[in-house]
């Protein structure tokens, strides 16, 4: 085993015990109430956070709405890509810290942990940074008669639409909340973070290095605890958006919340049911390797990667029976093991519901391999291939967000087409072949928010991303995300 030594840092920071982080500092809770952090891997307490009170939230959004109005108000957009990037900056310092902070309370490796929660989560604020100076507007000339001579222009201009509540999920904690923390920042927002309360620790280590940055206090604010925090918090009278990831049934229950406070600005990001289609040409060996990347990566609890399998009958066999092989030779160990391939499940109550599916496969499909939890501590189960048993399938129709492939056999490509989008959901898809001109034409017919050629699940932050139907509202990313964070204010001026 090549396991890591914990840092005297990480050690440090368990060892404390957290409340919330509110106007750069962090302040008691009032709640009496406790939350326990548990280690995937073996079941133990990690550390235990306080949850937060009413009084808690109102003192983090007055401190955000404040910071809004004043320091962060004074800044100037080159000023506020500074900080930014001097945030990614402490982000990359501090990266083995936070790797395996985040690695202990979801599971997820440590090589993953670094390459892509620190390192993808650098690169994003930078993204973010550089759009921070460009917040454009345009001009107009309008179309007003003119009655004595007076002449008429008009230009549009971008304003931050104020506190961001931010509602971050168990899967991705720092990067998932950088990306909040960068598009609130970039635009001139404040924000308040809800983390998981399965993953509370990262983002509070993360807002201590906000304010190393130079980030005035008030800017990023962290607050713990569960469903309800959440609701009290989009209440709020003084929240002026509401970015959510997470599920898709409680992405619902948020947005109506959202509607019903005050009409407030809501972006969803919910994942979904996502396809990949193999064709007939593909490269099977080459096919297998990219699904193991794609749809076992973090155990499949990735909201991007694709559950849904359709590959061409005249490949099913030997594409399948490759799959298994090559996933029976995965190494499964725990997450802070550099050389495993595959971890634990991130909480006891997903194991719960994984187990559950597990159980349904056993009793009304062709489980082609998996399908059964692993005996040692900790919440770890084998990565699974199912046959799919109809189109009406649960294991076809519900996100599962595991480490379960369900594999559907088509034959033509209209069959395939109708397949991929026979679901309410639309994130992500993939077509898999070498017929370039075949893909193109495939790709339009696909209801998804993004299409992959070839891959997977992979994101990039100058690529918006975001979904369709029930996968979501808004975008990532890009230029697009300047849209959910920002008002369009028109001035028309006579003269």
């Amino acid at each position: 085993m090549s396991e890591n030594k914990i840092l005297p840092a990480v050690s440090v920071f368990l060892g404390k015990g957290y409340s919330h982080f509110i106007d750069g500092a962090y302040l008691p809770g009032a709640s009496g109430q406790t939350i326990d952090v548990i280690n995937p891997d073996n079941g133990a307490t990690l550390a235990t956070v306080q949850e937060a009170s009413a009084a808690e939230i109102t003192q983090a959004v007055a401190s955000a709405r404040r910071a809004f109005k004043g320091t962060w108000a004074a800044v100037s957009p080159a000023q506020r890509a500074l900080l930014i990037n001097r945030f990614a900056d402490l982000i990359e310092t501090h990266g083995e810290e936070l790797a395996q902070l985040e690695s202990l309370c979801s599971g997820k490796s440590i090589q993953l942990e670094r390459m892509l929660e620190i390192g993808f989560s650098a690169t994003s604020l930078r993204h973010y940074a550089g759009s921070a100076t460009r917040l454009n507007g345009e001009t107009i000339t309008p179309s007003f008669p003119s009655m004595m001579g007076e002449q008429y222009t008009a230009f549009t201009r971008r304003e931050p639409v104020g506190v961001v509540a931010g509602i971050v999920p168990w899967n991705f904690a720092i990067m998932i909340g950088l990306w909040k923390i960068g598009a609130a920042l970039a635009t001139g927002c404040t924000i308040v973070l809800k983390p998981s309360p399965f993953t509370p620790l990262s983002l509070l280590r993360v807002a201590e290095l906000a304010i190393e940055a130079g980030i005035p206090a008030g800017v990023v604010n962290v607050l713990n605890g569960g469903g309800q925090l959440g609701q009290t918090l989009i209440n709020d009278p003084d929240i002026a958006k509401v970015s959510f990831t997470g599920s898709v049934p409680t992405g619902i229950e948020v947005g109506k919340a959202a509607m019903a406070a005050n009409l407030t600005r809501v972006s969803l990001e919910l994942g979904g049911k996502n396809a990949a289609a193999l064709l007939a040409d593909v490269d099977i060996d080459a096919a297998v390797g990219g699904i193991i990347q794609t749809s076992y990566v973090h155990q499949g609890q990735v909201c991007a990667a694709p559950e849904r399998l359709y590959v061409h009958r005249s490949i099913v066999e030997p594409f399948t029976r490759k799959l298994a092989a090559a996933l029976q030779q995965l190494k499964i160990g725990s997450p802070l093991d550099e050389t495993a391939q595959f971890g634990p499940l991130s909480n006891a109550a997903h194991l719960d519901k994984v187990m559950g599916y597990f159980k349904h496969a056993a009793e009304h499909n062709t489980v082609i391999c998996g399908g059964k939890r692993i005996e040692r501590p900790g919440y770890y189960v084998e990565p699974t291939v199912v046959l799919a048993n109809g189109a009406q399938d649960p294991l076809l129709r519900e996100e599962i967000f595991g480490p379960i492939l369900t594999v559907v056999p088509f034959d033509t490509d209209d069959e395939l087409v109708t397949c991929m989008n026979d679901t309410p959901y639309g994130l992500t898809a993939s077509v898999w072949t070498n017929d370039l001109s075949r893909a193109l034409r495939l790709i339009p017919q696909i209801e998804a928010g993004t299409v992959y050629l070839n891959m997977h699940t992979f994101l990039d932050p100058a690529v918006p991303f975001g979904g369709v139907k029930a996968s979501g509202i808004g975008r990532e990313f890009g230029s697009a995300f300047i849209d959910d964070y920002t008002e369009l204010k028109s001035v028309i001026v006579r003269y």
